[in-house]
């Protein structure tokens, strides 16, 4: 393969990743994008899951085998199969070297042995008997480092009776690996900051971003299929006074301690969103689960929030189209009628939630114009429509 064109395969590689928009779509284009590259027609991004001692493939793309998934959920294998990363790697950079890719062959041909981790037969005594199981002749292995430590490995591969890799090829997927890890990194960067964006700092939960970004989905989703959509909203009771008497780092260990509840309770509801709206205010979005396991989630809350040292309770009030509440064609009204509940319930000092549909007051209260609704709450006019 010429230079020029293997210089078109590095550009290309490098812009399919900056294409990507989610990690998924990253994981693929770097191995489709390395694949073309080498002549491959498999390949393969696999990451070093320290913690669980395992490496755990991201993507399979190309010609895949029988049994291979695009994405697959559980394709792992033990971290000591990879004396390639675990040992070996590291006594190179120790000594200022770089990470070699090699090439393995179906008929057990050794690796190269710039590359080989020491004596014996090596790393790649596993993956011969994958190559001839899966009707692969061959296949490269380049190691990715990433913000200087093994990150995981590119693993390209061609069908038996197509040339076999050569050390030309190795050298090429160190290089395509370098690039892939340049890739790798701008993709954590962007979902760290989609992860701002989305996340309250001091509990962990979703933000009010999310909220409305999950509340437009929802019922978006409800006026197309009739799903439920449920939404519990709720205030720490007693917040300003334990900041006053205890001072405010207290305080936000209540806030911390109290998100951690709710996140264990909206658990019980697949798929729901815990959320700190700001300030003492916290809220559950549920998609799916009918309006008598929200109220039991609800339930627990309250109890277990009244248990928290330093709390004084949550006054919770729940909304679900589930219950008679009335049309709801906007993810504001849903607001309006869990805040009407969650302020009966805080006017009332009540101990378990207020259910919007199940207290005839509160449709009401929530329908009502604003002067007479008594909403205090930020978010009434924060959404437009009604």
């Amino acid at each position: 393969m010429g230079e020029d064109v293997r210089l078109r395969a590095v550009v290309a590689l490098a812009q399919g990743m900056a294409a990507a928009h989610t990690p998924r779509e990253c994981w693929r284009a770097a191995a489709l994008g390395a694949s073309q590259a080498l002549g491959g027609t498999f390949a393969a991004l696999s990451v070093w899951e320290r913690d669980l001692g395992r490496l755990r493939v991201l993507v399979n793309a190309g010609q895949r085998a029988p049994g291979e998934e695009e994405f697959p959920e559980a394709e792992a294998y033990p971290v000591h199969r990879f004396s390639e990363i675990t040992e070996f790697l590291h006594e190179r950079w120790a000594g200022g070297g770089e990470p070699d890719a090699w090439v393995e062959t179906a008929d057990g041909g050794p690796a190269w042995p710039a590359a080989q981790p020491g004596p014996g037969p090596g790393p790649g005594s596993w993956r011969v008997a994958a190559l001839r199981r899966r009707g692969r002749g061959s296949c490269v292995i380049a190691p990715i480092v990433l913000h200087g430590r093994a990150w995981g490995e590119l693993y390209v591969a061609r069908p038996a009776g197509a040339p076999v890799f050569d050390r030309a090829d190795a050298d090429f997927a160190t290089v395509l690996a370098s690039v892939v890890a340049a890739g790798l990194a701008q993709t954590e960067r962007l979902e760290e900051v989609r992860k701002l964006a989305f996340t309250d700092p001091l509990t962990g939960l979703a933000n009010r971003r999310a909220v409305d970004a999950r509340l437009d989905e929802a019922v978006e989703r409800h006026l197309a299929d009739g799903s439920v959509v449920s939404l519990l909203v709720c205030d720490l009771n007693g917040l300003k006074d334990v900041n006053d008497t205890h001072g405010h780092a207290v305080g936000d260990r209540l806030l911390e301690r109290f998100g951690s509840v709710l996140s264990c309770a909206g658990a019980r509801l697949p798929g729901a969103l815990a959320a700190r709206l700001g300030g003492d205010e916290f809220c559950l979005v549920a998609v799916g689960p009918e309006a008598d396991e929200v109220v039991a989630v609800a339930d627990e809350l309250c109890v277990r929030a009244g248990e928290l040292e330093f709390g004084q309770g949550v006054a919770c009030g729940v909304a679900s189209t589930g219950d008679p509440i009335g049309p709801v064609r906007s993810a504001r009204r849903l607001f309006r009628l869990a805040d009407a509940a969650q302020y009966r319930a805080k006017a009332a000092r009540s101990p378990k939630p207020v259910v919007a549909g199940r207290d005839g007051a509160v449709v009401r209260l929530a329908d009502a114009p604003p002067a007479a609704s008594r909403d205090r709450r930020r978010f009434r006019d924060a959404r437009p429509g009604g």
